[in-house]
């Protein structure tokens, strides 16, 4: 994926694997829980490549994992 803006992709994929892992779900368990696969759930955690996703995989995400989206998305 082509972006300006690589390392906010990142940023939110190691803020999605913080949360996952603070509520207690491996991969395969918040996959199945966002109708995703575990290799998506991979590729948006890692940090070797940029994945994005759709505003409405990001809404679930952060519903499952009880938190405002916005919390995926904030600088730090």
């Amino acid at each position: 994926m082509k972006t300006e803006f690589p390392e906010r992709y990142i940023t939110m994929g190691l803020k999605i694997a913080y949360y996952r892992k603070k509520a207690g779900y491996t991969q395969e368990t918040f996959a199945e829980l966002i109708d995703k696969s575990v290799n998506f759930v991979g590729q948006v955690e890692g940090t070797g490549m940029v994945r994005g996703v759709s505003l409405e995989t990001l809404f679930k995400m952060a519903q499952v994992l009880d938190i405002p989206p916005a919390k995926l998305l904030e600088e730090d």
